[in-house]
């Protein structure tokens, strides 16, 4: 486990506190970085069902899992042995035999069964088989506890904050490989071989891991649509544009980085753009500050672009910290209209302002701290278009 045990205690009391009050006895969690966030466990198992048992009545969570995952389970968490459970191999992927029914024995085992039930029913991991098995075992259909732990984890504890710091130096160590071999006569596949050996390496002395998301890093036309990747039978070329979504990661903490490059001379209209987002983005980070609501920092940040014609229909920015595949967002706070979440410190955000346009795309953003006076980005890198020489 990556944190002393205080801290996980604390956690969980936070969790138990707020299960409290939405009238929850127990519930049953299935989000890997939750669990990770809660216990400390950390393994390639969420392609099988696998969670935590958190009750009111359980002086630590039940970790639940696939049977060989029992030991890392060991290996990884803050829990006892006693509060381990392994489950039979037949239990994976077997049309007659779910491993909810094993879930639902764990709580009969421990007076649970009749308690007040919720699960995270919206997320990844969590199916509608899932939810059909609980209901048939416990006679009841368990209620919704989707986001109850992701909000617990907005506000970063000062070690979570060293992560997140250190991510930001292992970020860096990607964003330079990758800038330094957008070059023409390379392929594409060849520049991505090389952040994903900077994110595996780290950076000056800072260890690094896998990404959540894979390296995005678009060429051309393909700079129009968010989340796309490298070509793989391509070579750059002069007069290529290149979007690049990319990301340092120590010890499952991600600080995501967007930046655009271009190789030669920018035509008129990136420049625009680029003006636009820069701009905006100036104006956002000179606006945040504890007590300002989610959705003033976006309206800024239109308020600021209007005057260009720039316009970006999709969310601003979103919170971040420790995740998993698919998604290095905490799935909490977005930057948009009808968010009225409070900032406040040691809240980790991504201002993430992509523009896709039909002809081109631009991104520049940055991961920041809310702090007690203000914000500070973690990072602090070249905002404007990149055009390596």
């Amino acid at each position: 486990m990556n944190f002393a045990l205080d801290e996980y205690k604390e956690r969980l009391e936070k969790v138990k506190a707020s299960m409290k009050e939405r009238g929850f006895e127990t519930i049953v969690v299935s989000d890997p970085s939750n669990m990770h966030w809660l216990t400390g466990y950390d393994g390639w198992s969420f392609y099988v069902h696998q969670g935590l048992v958190v009750s009111l009545s359980l002086k630590e969570p039940i970790w639940w899992g696939r049977g060989m995952d029992g030991n890392g389970a060991k290996l990884t968490t803050c829990l006892s042995d006693d509060s381990i459970r392994p489950y039979q191999d037949d239990y994976v992927q077997n049309p007659l035999k779910h491993p909810m029914s094993f879930v639902a024995q764990i709580l009969r085992d421990n007076g649970l069964e009749k308690t007040v039930v919720a699960c995270e029913q919206d997320n990844y991991w969590y199916t509608a088989k899932c939810q059909d098995t609980l209901t048939k075992e416990l006679g009841q259909a368990p209620l919704d506890a989707t986001g109850l732990v992701n909000w617990r984890r907005i506000i970063k504890s000062e070690a979570e904050i060293d992560f997140l710091k250190k991510a930001a130096v292992v970020c860096r160590g990607v964003m330079d490989a990758a800038i330094d071999n957008i070059r023409p006569g390379k392929m594409e596949r060849a520049a991505a071989a090389e952040v994903y050996k900077a994110c595996l390496n780290g950076q000056n002395g800072v260890s690094g891991d896998h990404p959540a998301i894979f390296p995005i890093m678009p060429t051309n036309q393909r700079t129009t649509c968010a989340h796309l990747g490298w070509d793989p039978n391509r070579e750059y070329e002069n007069g290529d544009l290149v979007l690049l979504e990319l990301c340092g990661v120590h010890q499952r903490y991600h600080c995501p980085l967007s930046r655009t490059v271009f190789l030669g001379q920018p035509p008129e209209k990136l420049r625009h753009v680029e003006k636009a987002v820069l701009d905006g983005v100036e104006k956002v980070l000179s606006f945040i500050k504890p007590g300002v609501l989610a959705e003033e920092v976006e309206a800024r940040w239109r308020e600021a672009t209007a005057p260009y014609g720039v316009v970006k229909p999709s969310r601003l920015g979103y919170s971040i910290g420790a995740s998993y595949v698919p998604d290095w967002g905490e799935r909490t706070i977005s930057l948009r209209p009808g968010d009225k979440t409070v900032l406040a410190p040691n809240m980790a955000l991504h201002i993430m302002p992509g523009i896709w346009e039909d002809d081109l795309g631009f991104e520049s953003s940055e991961p920041i701290l809310v702090t007690q006076n203000g914000c500070q980005p973690l990072m602090d890198y070249p905002r404007g278009i990149i055009t390596p020489k």
